[in-house]
């Protein structure tokens, strides 16, 4: 399980940390700019995790062939998957260049809104090649071998900071562009990571595969079977990232400082969640693997490896925050008012590490046994209905009463994002044990 989940924990790591030096890097412009990045983000990252959510139906199922002896078959699976990125990546580009009529509905502050349509569009021109390198990426996974991607995120991640200092700050001939320079440094950074996956499938041993051996045309039919297997995993991911990004639009009438200090906790939170989120990846991989095999125990074993690995790890990740919680607030912005609430506000990422790690994870395991239906609906259930339900009603004061009236603004929608995400754990955790002890189940949902 480590052997596979280390590599795409460094490569989930230096995935977020391009984000978190676009909120650190913008956030020394201004609390503006790292406010307009921040919206920006809650329409980009949603919609993509959607997306790429689609295309991760390659895992369940390139691990189950390869489990079965049957790799070769990846191949084609991988060109029809090109045709999703294509359709979808291009509806994806319209949305992104069409959001900013929803920033004034929503009541955003509207020092914000130019920075935010301005960093949409200058990111929209990576979104194709970003879910092409996505699609490759999973390929690799699902065979097992995890280490591109981890070589690939690493240089990317050193190629980024280097691109935003250069953007937002400005040097050799190019205008400073603040906040709206992360977009266009990312943009170079997805394209060198298409690049650099193409490489390595078309020379490496995974050009086994043949994914650039011939031409395809569509295939309806297998085009259908991945969207109808990657659209429950897209959404469920889905699900939950836009509960937090529509949390972050309703903070944003709170004014740029509350938006400012709510990005930073999230940006704490989110690097803690590659770790289990990578746990889960790796968990998807090797159950996969293994009901490909017809070995229904290894399957069931390596999920809870998987869960109770994640739940050592975020013991250790909320003493670390939470001893480190005002240094880590100073990491991102000088000014002393948004310093202090996310100091604040990172009580509640040390609190929903729990929470957080075990759900991620035991969505992976499940994703292995190819079961996305039903965790989709529990993800709808905890995150709609439990909490951003919750936050809001904290947050924006309809209850009477101190105790409610500690938790008016910002810091009510964190309860709600706690007490979503401890529901989701609850069920999703319960779901795997029903699941992975019916051998029955597990084998009509191989079959699909």
């Amino acid at each position: 399980m480590l052997v596979l989940a280390l590599p795409m924990m460094l490569t989930q790591v230096s995935q977020m940390g391009m984000g978190i030096a676009d909120s650190m890097m913008a956030g020394r412009v201004s609390a503006t700019d790292l406010a307009g990045v921040a919206l920006g983000g809650n329409f980009f990252w949603p919609a993509l995790l959607l997306l790429s959510g689609t295309i991760m139906s390659l895992t369940p199922t390139v691990s189950q062939l390869h489990g079965g002896g049957r790799e070769k078959e990846a191949g084609e699976v991988v060109r029809q998957a090109f045709y999703v990125v294509l359709a979808g990546g291009g509806l994806m580009v319209l949305f992104l260049n069409s959001v900013e009529p929803l920033y004034h509905l929503l009541g955003v502050d509207p020092r914000a809104i130019p920075i935010a349509v301005d960093y949409l569009h200058a990111v929209s021109f990576g979104v194709v090649p970003l879910l092409g390198y996505f699609a490759m990426r999973f390929l690799c996974e699902g065979l097992s071998w995890t280490l591109p991607a981890m070589l690939i995120a690493l240089s990317a991640l050193l190629l980024k900071i280097p691109l935003n200092y250069l953007f937002i700050y400005g040097g050799f001939g190019i205008e400073p562009m603040g906040g709206v320079g992360c977009g266009w440094a990312s943009v170079l950074v997805m394209w060198y990571q298409l690049l650099a996956i193409s490489a390595v499938v078309s020379m490496s041993r995974i050009s086994k595969v043949g994914v650039f051996a011939r031409f395809s045309p569509p295939d309806f039919t297998a085009i259908v079977r991945l969207i109808r297997l990657g659209l429950p995993i897209g959404l469920t991911v889905f699900l939950e990232m836009s509960m937090f990004s529509v949390v972050t639009l309703m903070i944003g009438r709170l004014g740029v400082e509350a938006v400012a200090a709510h990005q930073i906790a999230a940006s704490v939170g989110g690097m803690t969640f590659m770790v289990p989120l990578a746990l889960g990846m790796a968990a998807s991989i090797r159950v996969g693997f293994n009901v490909g095999a017809g070995n229904l125990a290894a399957a069931r074993r390596s999920g809870w490896i998987a869960i109770g690995v994640s739940l050592v790890f975020a013991l250790f990740a909320a003493m670390v925050v939470f001893y480190s919680r005002p240094w880590l607030a100073g990491l991102y912005s000088t000014e002393l008012e948004v310093i202090s609430l996310a100091t604040d506000l990172l009580i509640f990422v040390v609190l929903f590490q729990f929470f957080d790690d075990a759900q991620v994870t035991a969505v992976g395991a499940l994703r292995g046994f190819k079961d996305t239906r039903v965790p989709m609906w529990i993800a709808m259930f905890s995150y709609w209905a439990i909490g951003l339900p919750v936050g809001a009603v904290l947050a924006f004061g309809w209850l009477d009463g101190p105790v409610f009236e500690a938790y008016a603004g910002v810091r009510g929608f964190w309860v709600g994002l706690l007490a979503g995400l401890g529901c989701a754990a609850l069920i999703l955790v319960t779901r795997f044990h029903w699941l992975s002890s019916r051998d029955q189940h597990i084998l009509a949902y191989a079959s699909r």
